[in-house]
């Protein structure tokens, strides 16, 4: 899962942020995790859309993932695309067929530089913009379009540095507008079914998780375009957890996290860096540029993090070395455990022994509302098992409804912040460093995810 889009930022660019992060690293226990001092104090938890039966989007990334959204946006009934943003303006062009072809008025495109997305932010004839671009672009659009009065969806992570997730919050709340994290592995079959079957308590009382994202992106780092262009340059800058939020998010959801409980702090060590050198050294051409580069993130990043309950969670990232896709997605409770890849539950008391079961026994009884009447339709639409459409359908079902996000903009700014609070952590010998509050305080409200239960 790749979720940008072939925006081209210079390494100039990323060694700025780099260092901008690393001047910004704080004792343990200080700045990281507390609230600005001009806070503001008007939550969003809870904040319900206007209801609208005609839903009007902006697109600002129509490449390698935001092109691919599109025919996803196109199947979700009364969505109009009215606008793409591109400074890849064959891309743009590209979106915009797509958009005519489904029947659709063609929409504007915005192709001139890198800032003419504001123009885009600009028009009264959008309701929500989704953004898939390079990471350091998520923050500036997401701010901007809910200051020019947009709902901003942005992929993952929605942030690379803790001002940043901050930034994201204040400007929710100042504007009171939605900020969500287009995380789509919160959506995927089997992440809704055990959803189900943590609800129906039949893990008992949760006690640990584990999640990651284990993905050979090799190649794609290495090519001169898409990703390649902009994803490997972080390798050079930081070390630390850079991408933490697929295996995170579904996790933080079985144990309801900002729902009755919080990520307190972390801990987190990098193994050494040899996968990419290695990589380049078998193919990368000695003339290329790429050999002036330097690799400092640690090929194997390990983060523990530990509840405000008390609750543990393993998370894991690797995606440079050779092994199988994998998000590991295990829970443990006392009265059993599921793991993934492939899925598997025990339960105690269950017939066979000490062996695991498969899912399938599960599967009729606890299938979520969402995959049993809109999975058919996901599926033969793709987009990684169905899980993109089932994200931007709910999305939209909400904002027709009128109900509250399943992900809101204090879950952007909590599963993003072990990116930046690992690389703390690692920088000072694996100390603990605490998670700042994004909620200030209303973590503790149990509310529920997916707030209504999907209709057919």
């Amino acid at each position: 899962m790749n979720p940008q889009d072939d925006r081209s930022p210079s390494r100039r660019d990323w060694l700025r942020a780099g260092a901008a992060s690393l001047a910004g690293l704080s004792a343990i226990g200080g700045a990281a995790a507390q609230e600005p001092s001009s806070a503001a104090t008007s939550s969003v938890i809870g904040m319900k859309f206007e209801p609208k039966p005609k839903l009007r989007l902006g697109m600002i990334g129509v490449g390698g993932r935001g092109g691919g959204m599109v025919q996803n946006y196109l199947a979700v009934e009364n969505l109009q695309i009215t606008a793409v943003c591109d400074t890849d303006k064959p891309k743009a062009l590209k979106a915009q067929a797509a958009v005519e072809r489904a029947g659709q008025h063609p929409p504007a495109v915005y192709s001139n530089g890198e800032r003419d997305f504001e123009n885009l932010l600009r028009r009264d004839d959008i309701d929500f913009v989704y953004i898939a671009t390079p990471w350091q672009w998520h923050v500036p659009m997401a701010v901007e379009a809910m200051k020019q009065g947009k709902h901003a969806t942005v992929e993952v992570p929605a942030a690379t540095t803790i001002e940043d997730c901050w930034s994201l919050v204040d400007t929710a709340e100042k504007t009171r507008r939605h900020c969500i994290m287009m995380e789509n592995c919160c959506y995927g079959e089997t992440e809704l079914l055990v959803l189900n079957m943590v609800r129906a308590g039949l893990f008992g009382t949760l006690l640990h998780g584990e999640c990651g994202y284990l993905h050979d992106l090799r190649e794609i780092l290495f090519e001169d375009r898409s990703e390649g262009l902009w994803r490997r340059f972080p390798h050079t800058t930081l070390n630390g957890n850079l991408y933490p939020t697929h295996g995170l998010g579904p996790v933080a959801n079985y144990m309801g996290v900002n729902r009755g409980d919080r990520f307190d702090y972390l801990v987190s060590m990098s193994s050494p860096q040899r996968g990419l050198d290695q990589w380049r050294e078998q193919h990368v051409p000695k003339d290329s540029p790429k050999w002036k580069e330097k690799y400092i993130c640690g090929d194997i990043n390990t983060t523990l993090i530990k509840t405000a309950n008390g609750l543990t969670i393993d998370l894991g990232h690797d995606v440079v070395n050779p092994r199988p896709y994998s998000r590991v997605n295990a829970l443990h409770g006392s009265n059993g455990l599921f793991r993934d890849y492939p899925p598997r539950v025990y339960l105690e008391g269950q017939p066979g022994g000490e062996k695991y079961s498969g899912i399938e026994p599960y599967q009729e009884k606890y299938e979520h509302p969402l995959w049993k009447h809109q999975g058919e339709l996901a599926r033969k639409l793709g987009g990684h098992g169905g899980m993109d459409f089932l994200m931007v359908y709910r999305l939209a079902q909400c904002m027709r409804e009128g109900l509250e996000p399943d992900i809101d903009v204090y879950d952007a700014a909590a599963w993003s912040a072990p990116g930046p609070l690992s690389r703390q952590s690692v920088a000072h010998g694996s100390a603990p460093v605490p998670f700042p509050d994004f909620t200030r305080g209303r973590w503790r409200e149990k509310r529920g995810w997916l707030v209504e239960t999907p209709r057919a």
